[in-house]
C-alpha cells in the first residue's frame, strides 16, 4: 500500500505549539486506515507541546521570546523525512503557514500575522527529496488521489 505523511496535528493530536490539534477528519481516518503517517518533526526535534510560538527570521527559527530553535526544527525536519522515506510516502500534506510544514506561505517572524513567501524547514526538505507536498488549504485530496494505489488498489501491496 502507497502512503502519505500528513502532519500529526491533522489526526486530532494535541502536538501544536499551542497544546491544541487541527483535525482533518477525512485525514485520521486515513491514519486509522494506514495509508496516512503522522508525524510532527517540532516534536520529533525534542520540542515540548506546549511550546512558545516560533517564526522563521532570516533562515533561522526563533521562538517569541528570542529562543534560537533552529537546530531543534532541522534534527526533526529530518527525523521526519527518514520517516516518510522510511515509510515509502509519495507525497505529503502539511499544517499551512507552519514554520516546520508551511507550504509557500509561512509567517515573517515579525510574530505579527504577517506572511511572506516561503516554506517550513521540514517542507524544504521534503521538495529537495522530490516529495510533492501540499497544505491542508489546498486541494490536498486531489494531489493524494492521483497517485494510482493510495486508496489501497495497488495490486503490488497484497
Amino acid at each position: 500500500m502507497k502512503r502519505i505523511l500528513v502532519s500529526r496535528c491533522f489526526t486530532g493530536e494535541c502536538c501544536r505549539y499551542d497544546g491544541k490539534h487541527n483535525l482533518v477528519p477525512e485525514i485520521r481516518e486515513l491514519a486509522d486506515r494506514g495509508i496516512a503517517v503522522p508525524v510532527c518533526p517540532e516534536q520529533l526535534g525534542g520540542l515540548p507541546t506546549p511550546r512558545t510560538p516560533s517564526e522563521i527570521r532570516s533562515d533561522r527559527v526563533i521562538m517569541r521570546d528570542g529562543t534560537d530553535v533552529t537546530d531543534n526544527f532541522r534534527r526533526g525536519a529530518e527525523r521526519a523525512l527518514a520517516i516518510c522515506l522510511g515509510q515509502g510516502c509519495v507525497c505529503a500534506v502539511t499544517k499551512a503557514k507552519s514554520p516546520s510544514c508551511g507550504c509557500g506561505r509561512v509567517y515573517d517572524g515579525t510574530f505579527t500575522g504577517t506572511l511572506v513567501s516561503g516554506d517550513g524547514i521540514f517542507v524544504r526538505l521534503l521538495k529537495e527529496a522530490g516529495i510533492p507536498v501540499c497544505t491542508e488549504k489546498d486541494d490536498w485530496q486531489r494531489l493524494i488521489g492521483a497517485d494510482e494505489g493510495l486508496n489501497g488498489a495497488d495490486s503490488s501491496s497484497r
